[in-house]
């Protein structure tokens, strides 16, 4: 349903950004992949992607933290693919200490690339999406957009700021044919995630099994992880004609983390 149209995925080589550019690849979209990683991993997730969904890609290695890359990269899609018709702002970094103890070097870094970077894209982006009468921009934040966690201020600040920028890009973006959501996961089964559970199970002595179920439950009261192909279920689905008039709105994807 989504053929003729570019998606531009930030963060896409691996984890939660590649499940969603996938998804977006099967409904026909071109595909601008971004985010660090072994070179020839990059290029075999591209020529997959050509190869299973008939499409076009390009890769951008820019640097999320550096405002003007991220304008390069914007204008080098529009010049590759001819537009940029959904932009997922999906790169992020984490980092765990006590507001006390934070260093402001890590604090700079999860601010820069897990909200300003959201900033930044957007701007690059709309113009051409509003001059063409349709977009479609979604925001990966995070159940910590929604609540917080202690050790986590400047991500949770981040997700927080995410939240916000969605709200007022798309009271903005309002009758122009762009529409402005974000989608907030809680945990999600990527393999970052499945090492940490594998270190946990190790250091604590039990099984992966438990570990996971203990992850889960500190915060989840459905003990499911959500997974990379759900989330790029509903990036399609906000793309769609039946989400239309969907804009402004914080998904959660939580297991009922937030309903509690």
């Amino acid at each position: 349903m989504l053929k003729g149209k570019n998606a531009l995925v930030t963060g896409s080589t691996s984890g939660i950004g590649l499940g969603i550019a996938t998804a977006l690849a099967e409904a026909g979209c071109g595909i601008i992949l971004n985010g660090f990683g072994d070179p020839a991993e990059i290029e075999r997730i591209s020529t997959d992607l050509q190869g299973r969904f008939g499409i076009k890609t390009h890769y951008s290695g820019a640097d999320m933290s550096k405002p003007a890359e991220i304008r390069t990269m914007i204008a080098e899609a529009e010049a590759a693919l001819g537009s940029v018709d959904v932009l997922v702002n999906n790169a992020g970094i984490q980092f765990t200490a006590s507001i006390d103890e934070f260093p402001d070097d890590k604090w700079d870094a999860i601010i820069a690339i897990n909200m300003s970077a959201t900033f930044h894209a957007m701007k690059a982006a709309l113009p051409g999406m509003k001059s063409r009468g349709w977009g479609r921009i979604i925001n990966i934040a995070s159940a910590h957009g929604l609540v917080a966690s202690p050790n986590k201020v400047a991500y949770v600040a981040a997700k927080h700021g995410v939240v916000g920028m969605t709200k007022v890009a798309a009271i903005e973006a309002a009758n122009t044919g762009v529409t402005v959501n974000a989608i907030c996961p809680g945990w999600v089964l990527t393999p970052l995630v499945e090492k940490q559970i594998a270190a946990n199970a190790k250091q604590s002595g039990i099984s992966e099994e438990q570990a996971k179920h203990d992850l889960l439950a500190e915060k989840q009261p459905l003990l499911e992880f959500t997974t990379p192909a759900h989330l790029g279920a509903l990036a399609v689905f906000l793309c769609g004609d039946a989400a239309a008039t969907m804009t402004g709105i914080a998904l959660p994807v939580d297991g009922a983390w937030t309903a509690q």
